[in-house]
């Protein structure tokens, strides 16, 4: 597989340069990290949470989890985890589990962790377990105009 249509087809639209970064076939954003030879801190791995109101996208650094207590109350909903079904059905162009940061491109609310933003490059799976995507910061920002930046993520070493 390759970049997801509707990721390639957002970062021509918003003029955003990027380069892709393949690498050997892995399962989780933290294993593309290190399969490409990237910090994981670099890399921004993206998880989908849901509730009555509807779904929103965390946006966080690859070596750190969501602290779910901590965001709920930061939003203040009561979100969980949304299930795989639902991440399919929501992604179709991507590999279950590759799923790319850019939630407004799928027309998701996107929340970021602040950890990320500490970092120069990001990197962000392309929406295949073989390719990370490669953008500068101010690009990484242009392309999540309307998200909200919280701090909620710890480490998850």
């Amino acid at each position: 597989m390759a970049i997801a249509a509707t990721v390639e087809k957002y970062l021509k639209e918003q003029h955003v340069p990027y380069d892709v970064l393949p690498h050997m076939r892995t399962g989780s954003s933290i294993r593309s990290a290190t399969a490409a030879h990237v910090s994981p801190h670099r890399v921004a791995k993206a998880v989908l949470l849901e509730d009555e109101q509807g779904y929103v996208m965390a946006v966080l650094p690859a070596d750190r989890h969501v602290h779910l207590g901590t965001l709920r109350r930061e939003l203040g909903r009561r979100l969980g985890l949304a299930t795989e079904q639902e991440i399919a059905n929501l992604f179709r162009d991507c590999d279950v589990g590759a799923i790319p940061p850019l939630g407004e491109a799928y027309g998701l609310t996107v929340v970021v962790d602040d950890e990320l933003m500490g970092e120069s490059d990001i990197y962000f799976e392309a929406g295949d377990h073989e390719e990370l995507i490669h953008v500068r910061r101010e690009d990484f920002l242009r392309l999540l105009p309307h998200a909200r930046y919280a701090r909620f993520s710890t480490s998850a070493y």
